[in-house]
């Protein structure tokens, strides 16, 4: 469904992306995690048409984002993390902008605002920031496109409001869809998000299942630091040590995304090669 290779991006003189190669499938709920100015954000414009690359291909659904064709957009929703709606009420907006959504399900859209608890006949320019985002949330899910992209989507959310956003995402998925949710906000996401793939220093350096990452890696705590040799990554907490290691005895194992996102970024070759050759050289 998406399909990039060598993509080359750049703002002016500053390279962000050079030969970025990128296969995703549809039926998963992407998390895409990297350092603040890694390009996560530019990577969703580029898949969404509102950037163009300078160099490689991007294909999702057998469409060049590029053109921006009708039937690419009708498919998509793209959520920045900043943005404005306008001053009508939320059914207002919904006879506005549902028609262009050929699989809009307004009984789909109302379940959802009754979830966020979003009522009444306000304007949406009055709503607070996360009582908008919850309602574009809430419009983007019902409209059924095939493409979701995400960027920082429980930011300015509480504690209840995330919680019901993972639910109405996770009742969303389909084989046929696709949501690629960038975010730094790891823990807000980590029961959802599923393959993870990490961007940093314009590459995709990690792109791997659940399943797979707690086949290769498992994680113990230690009172005292580690040998050097048989960690990956190392840690040290008010109790002692967290440590990765390769999980050579293939032990129940679960790896929180903030460790495995440093234990990546730290040690990014030996990764590399556990996970493309079945063990570490």
């Amino acid at each position: 469904m998406i399909e990039i290779k060598n993509l080359s991006f750049a703002y002016k003189r500053e390279k962000l992306f050079s030969d970025l190669n990128l296969s995703l499938t549809p039926g998963g709920i992407c998390g895409l995690l990297g350092k603040n100015g890694a390009g996560k954000t530019t990577l969703l414009k580029l898949m969404s048409g509102l950037l163009f690359p300078q160099g490689g291909n991007i294909s999702i659904m057998g469409k060049n984002p590029s053109k921006r064709p009708v039937d690419f957009l009708q498919e998509l929703i793209f959520l920045p993390e900043v943005f404005d709606l306008p001053p009508v009420t939320p059914e207002h907006y919904k006879m506005l902008y549902s028609p262009f959504y050929p699989r809009f399900s307004a009984e789909r859209f109302n379940s959802f605002l009754e979830q966020f608890e979003i009522t009444g006949k306000k304007k949406l320019s009055t709503f607070s920031y996360g009582q908008k985002k919850k309602f574009i949330i809430a419009f983007g899910l019902a409209t059924n496109g095939r493409l979701m992209l995400l960027d920082e989507p429980t930011n300015g959310l509480d504690i209840p409001s995330k919680s019901q956003f993972r639910k109405a995402v996770a009742s969303c998925l389909e084989d046929d869809r696709i949501f690629i949710i960038s975010t730094h906000q790891a823990r807000d996401l980590e029961s959802l998000i599923d393959p993870i793939i990490i961007l940093d220093e314009g590459k995709i350096i990690f792109n791997q299942s659940n399943e797979e990452i707690s086949s290769r890696l498992k994680v113990s705590y230690r009172s005292g630091p580690p040998e050097q040799e048989e960690a990956l990554f190392s840690e040290k907490t008010f109790e002692g040590y967290t440590v990765v290691m390769e999980n050579h005895d293939h032990e129940d194992s679960h790896i929180d995304l903030e460790t495995l996102f440093n234990t990546v970024v730290n040690n990014t070759a030996k990764i590399s090669s556990l996970f493309q050759d079945g063990g570490i050289r």
